[in-house]
C-alpha cells in the first residue's frame, strides 16, 4: 500500500476474487501493477484475494457490484479511479456458467437472459464505460482490454447453449472493439482458456481427469490459472500492439481440429 498513485500501472480484473481472475490479478501484481478487483460480493474470499495482492507489493482495491446492473458501472469505475488512479488495463474475466445444464430444447428464456446479462451485456457495457475513461486521457503506461472468453466461443456444447452463445458473442464484441480502437494506443485481445483447474471445476475434476488421460487435451494436462495470468501480462505489455484483435487459445491444443 506504499506505491504512489500514477507511478505504477493500474489493472482492473472483473470476477477477481477467486479462480482464473485471481490468478490473473496476482500475475499483474507480481509484474509491478496495482490491482483493482471486482466481484458480485465481498466475502472472506475477497478479503483473502486482497491480502494476496498486497503481499506481492501492490496496492489493491475491491469493489462489489453486479456486472449485470449497468447502473452500477460508473460508480464502480469512479471508486477504483479514486483509490488507485486511472485504469490502464481492463481484464474482463467475470462470468457465470449455464444456470441449468440440460437439453437445449428445454432451455428457459429466463436462464438464457441471466447468463447473457452477465457474460455478454454486462461485460460489453462495462467495457464501454471503461474505454470512454481511457480515451479521455493520455496513457502513461501501455494500455489494453483483455477479455477472457472460453473455447466454448467456438466449440459447441448443446447442454449449455446459453453459455456458449454468450462466449461467442464476446468473441465478436472483441473483434468490433479492436477495430474501433485500432488507431489508439489501446490493444484489444481475447483469451480463450480451455480446461482450467480452479475451485469452480472441482465438481467435474474426475470427469476431466479421465478425458485428459484419454487424449482430449493434446498437452496432456489441466490448465492452471497461472497459465492464463502469464499470457495476460504479456499481452498487456504493449509488445503485441500491432496484433490487436488477436485470439489467444490457452487450451493445450484442445481446440485444434484433429483427425
Amino acid at each position: 500500500m506504499t506505491a504512489e498513485a500514477g507511478k505504477r500501472p493500474v489493472t482492473l480484473v472483473t470476477g477477481g476474487r477467486r479462480g482464473i481472475g485471481l490468478a490473473i490479478a496476482e500475475a499483474f501484481a507480481a509484474a509491478g501493477h496495482d490491482v483493482a478487483l471486482t466481484d458480485i460480493v465481498r466475502d472472506d474470499a475477497a478479503d483473502a484475494a486482497i491480502a494476496r495482492i498486497e503481499a506481492l507489493g501492490a496496492r489493491a482495491h475491491f469493489v462489489a457490484f453486479d456486472l449485470a446492473d449497468l447502473s452500477a458501472h460508473e460508480t464502480a469505475l469512479a471508486e477504483i479511479e479514486a483509490a488507485l488512479g486511472p485504469v490502464d488495463i481492463l481484464v474482463n474475466n467475470a462470468g457465470i456458467g449455464a444456470v441449468v445444464r440440460g437439453d437445449l430444447l428445454e432451455l428457459l428464456p429466463e436462464n438464457f437472459d441471466t447468463v447473457l446479462a452477465v457474460n455478454l451485456r454486462g461485460t460489453l457495457f462495462f467495457t464501454q464505460a471503461a474505454v470512454k475513461r481511457m480515451l479521455a486521457r493520455r496513457g502513461l503506461h501501455p494500455r489494453a482490454i483483455l477479455t477472457v472468453s472460453s473455447v466454448s466461443a467456438a466449440l459447441a456444447s448443446p447442454e449449455r447453449t446459453d453459455y456458449c452463445v454468450s462466449k461467442a458473442g464476446l468473441a465478436m464484441f472483441v473483434q468490433n472493439l479492436a477495430l474501433r480502437l485500432a488507431d489508439t494506443d489501446i490493444g484489444v485481445f481475447e483469451l480463450r482458456p480451455g480446461i482450467i483447474r480452479t475451485d469452480m471445476t472441482v465438481k467435474v475434476s474426475e470427469k476431466y481427469d479421465r478425458l485428459i488421460a484419454d487424449g482430449l487435451v493434446p498437452a496432456g494436462r489441466w490448465g492452471e490459472g497461472a497459465d492464463i495470468g502469464r499470457a495476460a501480462v504479456a499481452l498487456a505489455s504493449g509488445a503485441f500492439g500491432f496484433a490487436t484483435g488477436t485470439v489467444v487459445n490457452l487450451d493445450g491444443g484442445l481446440a485444434i481440429p484433429r483427425l
